[in-house]
């Protein structure tokens, strides 16, 4: 059966607050009492839960970071006892341990609902046939789209991550009328089915994308390659997974769920709280989660938020698409560049004669950052014509100097040449470690 919550989704702002106020004292006093790692942070900043009277009293509050995840793992935050934790999901842990977070069954409900409203804001229901193309296992991807898609009474498709001819082929059998995976991999599938001509037998009408930054000429470039409008879907494990906002058929912001999740956006160089359509680092609370919960949690993606009245009704405040990571920007040469800003330059200068697949490769020699940019040049417009390569090149690096401010040595490369991802992009190797 579809879900539809007009009367949270719709609720005026003056009532969402108050819905927040009450959530958050609730969730502060919990959270003192039962999470250590809160309580000491707490007792240094000398605050009981007895201050905290609702959102406006949200700055007094301490920080919560990534790395006390690792400091705590693997269940030192959890604020339920195992007993009641009956899922675990975890990070990949590339860059050190792995980041660890519980849900009670509450906590999935309350997943699959986020997931379930954005799905049928975007005219998703129970006849729909929605293929899951996040991997599945301890990623929040796979699992947390596929709640959603139960939640509204679709026909879930779980094909997870891999195998993109049989992707394809179970798109085209199985009639899949939605697609849920990374916007990279959706790009990859979107060549496949351009390479293997059977965009004609697709039934997809919506894809929705997220995991990864991706541009708006991504979008359009995706949008087109397999015949769907492309909505963007925003989460992360820490918070809850794919769910916590989502575009709506406006595609202008995501709407976050302020019935459960409390944004704001910091300065993130001195923590001040930004006002609303200020850039910064975008900070979450969440107020009913019960396994896992965290307050003002640094998600370091630079944003902004809008409060601007949206038209398809949703009072629930929006964020904009994140540019970049404050732990993805690269500083080169004393510039900060975001991956993101590269991919923009790249989909504007050249169009179909590129594709979107790019790899950033910074080193260090002689106490030089150097800056080399190889761009993947599409099937349809590969030339061996060495002077027309140089005029594409000397093009894009053109693009990258007037969008970053420093030179690029940007390399044309073969068509396929550069690896493609089933999960999220490899976009940078930064081989300067051990050099500075």
């Amino acid at each position: 059966m579809a879900i539809r919550t007009p009367e949270i989704e719709c609720m005026p702002r003056d009532q969402i607050k108050k819905l927040q106020d009450e959530r958050l004292v609730a969730q502060v006093k919990r959270m003192y009492e039962r999470v250590e790692c809160f309580r000491k942070r707490m007792d240094e900043k000398g605050l009981t839960p007895e201050d905290i009277h609702g959102v406006d009293d949200l700055h007094l509050l301490p920080f919560s970071y990534k790395s006390d995840l690792r400091d705590y793992y693997p269940y030192g935050l959890f604020a339920e006892p195992m007993q009641n934790i009956v899922r675990v999901h975890a990070s990949s842990g590339t860059t050190g341990k792995r980041i660890v977070v519980g849900y009670t069954q509450n906590d999935l409900d309350l997943w699959a609902e986020c997931v379930a409203r954005m799905m049928n804001g975007l005219g998703l229901d129970e006849k729909d046939f929605v293929q899951v193309s996040y991997g599945y296992g301890l990623f929040t991807g796979g699992l947390g789209a596929h709640g959603g898609a139960e939640r509204i009474g679709a026909t879930v498709i779980p094909t997870s991550s891999g195998n993109t001819a049989l992707q394809i082929q179970t798109m085209i059998d199985f009639g899949s009328t939605a697609l849920c995976c990374t916007p990279s991999y959706a790009m990859y599938l979107g060549e496949e089915v351009q390479r293997m001509g059977v965009k004609d037998q697709l039934k997809l009408k919506v894809a929705i994308l997220g995991a990864e930054p991706w541009s708006e000429d991504m979008r359009l470039k995706i949008e087109e390659a397999l015949g769907v409008k492309a909505y963007d879907i925003y989460g992360l494990s820490e918070i809850l997974g794919p769910g916590v906002s989502g575009e709506c058929e406006c595609q202008c912001g995501m709407h976050v769920w302020e019935d459960h999740f409390i944004p704001e956006i910091i300065d993130p160089d001195t923590c001040e709280v930004l006002p609303i359509g200020a850039t910064g680092e975008l900070v979450f609370t969440t107020i009913t989660k019960e396994g896992f919960p965290l307050i003002r949690y640094r998600t370091r993606d630079i944003c902004t938020l809008t409060d601007e009245p949206c038209a398809c009704g949703r009072t629930h405040i929006r964020m904009r698409k994140p540019s970049g990571r404050t732990d993805d920007m690269l500083i080169i040469r004393g510039v900060n560049v975001f991956p993101s800003q590269i991919e923009e330059v790249l989909l504007k200068v050249y169009g179909d004669a590129i594709t979107p697949n790019y790899q950033i490769i910074v080193d260090r020699v002689n106490n030089n950052d150097t800056f080399d940019v190889n761009v993947e040049m599409s099937e349809a417009f590969f030339t061996d014509d060495v002077k027309s390569i140089e005029k594409m090149e000397r093009t894009i690096t053109e693009g990258l100097r007037s969008m970053l401010g420093i030179g690029a040595k940007v390399h044309l490369v073969n068509p396929k040449s550069i690896v493609r991802s089933e999960g999220k992009a490899k976009r940078v190797i930064d081989n300067r470690k051990g050099k500075m």
